[in-house]
């Protein structure tokens, strides 16, 4: 790319990015001591993906997901996963009118723009599976009709560690599904007295307006895709996702034997679409090595799959992703 391509990239990324801290301001005021947590959700969503949120109950999840919905005027659902739930509370499904003689389709809570699946994982598994169309290929099948999603859809999943009682594993395929993997952790003590007094001293509730339109959200998906990226940065990417799938090519004996199976394609294609969003934030045109590395635990934490051996030993996917940060040249 010439000098006056990315200068003029800059420029559009620089003004078109504007309301990325507003949107990050608004959601702070509802959000205390998250800050890691906002950030990856706004990377998340600019990039047209999916986030999985894991952490024990009163971390607002919730809460986070329905200011983000707020703030960007969006419709929003709130689908509590149960163990008792069927497809068609999700979908949607065909209802037999008297009258007409025919089959009237209702749809599902699942056709909103930000889509919150509570306790994912304490559904069986064919409900987990009715996501899978509606995350990947943004549209439902009802019956033999096939009805496209509102844009911008974001789907946010909240799950139990999965020590936690009437919880099911999710499969691999809805995994793989999901762009982010965040591990929802308690906040400092500074910010957790913070979210005491703010609980404890006021009856009202936080008044979120929206600071942005869904079409403004739409626009910018579309603009990142000219993000400028780097050979150089591409074959960083490529490089820590082969290293999962044959760690001695890359000398990590260290590995050999602990990675049962390595990162999928889709992977390599979410850490650079996640890599651009973030530079988006940062009003930047042009993709680094830091962006690639901001994302990439989120992205891998839930595509590698360990050996027995891995997990006789304690190691966790985090400590092997840190690994490879340790290993992987950096350009």
């Amino acid at each position: 790319m010439s000098e006056f391509s990315l200068s003029a990239i800059n420029e559009r990324i620089l003004e078109s990015s504007k309301f990325v801290k507003p949107l990050r301001e608004n959601l702070e005021k509802a959000i205390v001591g998250q800050e890691e947590l906002l950030n990856k959700i706004i990377i998340c969503m600019l990039a047209d993906g999916h986030m999985l949120l894991e952490g024990v109950p009163g971390l607002a999840k919730t809460l986070t997901v329905k200011t983000l919905a707020s703030s960007i005027n969006s419709k929003f659902q709130r689908i509590q996963f149960t163990p008792d739930m069927l497809p068609a509370d999700l979908i949607g499904t065909l209802i037999y009118n008297q009258k007409s003689g025919e089959f009237d389709t209702r749809k599902g809570p699942i056709f909103s723009n930000v889509i919150l699946a509570d306790e994912i994982n304490r559904s069986p598994a064919k409900v987990q599976s009715a996501l899978l169309e509606s995350m990947q290929e943004k549209q439902v099948t009802i019956g033999e009709n096939t009805y496209k999603m509102e844009l911008p859809f974001l789907v946010l999943a909240t799950q139990n560690p999965l020590e936690q009682e009437g919880t099911y594993p999710l499969p691999e395929a809805q995994l793989d599904r999901f762009m982010f993997k965040l591990i929802v952790n308690y906040p400092s003590i500074d910010s957790e007295k913070i979210l005491m007094r703010i609980n404890t001293t006021s009856n009202k509730e936080i008044d979120i307006n929206p600071v942005v339109q869904p079409e403004t959200i739409i626009e910018a998906q579309k603009l990142i895709t000219e993000i400028y990226v780097d050979e150089k940065v591409e074959d960083y990417i490529l490089n820590l996702i082969f290293a999962t799938r044959d760690p001695l090519k890359f000398d990590l004996k260290d590995l050999d034997g602990i990675i049962d199976v390595g990162a999928s394609p889709r992977a390599t294609i979410n850490i650079l679409k996640a890599s651009k969003s973030r530079a988006f934030t940062e009003g930047r045109g042009y993709v680094t090595p830091e962006d690639v590395r901001y994302v990439s635990t989120e992205i891998l934490r839930h595509r590698l799959i360990l050996t027995y051996e891995a997990e006789a030993e304690e190691l966790t996917t985090d400590q092997i992703i840190t690994r490879l940060f340790e290993k992987i040249e950096v350009p």
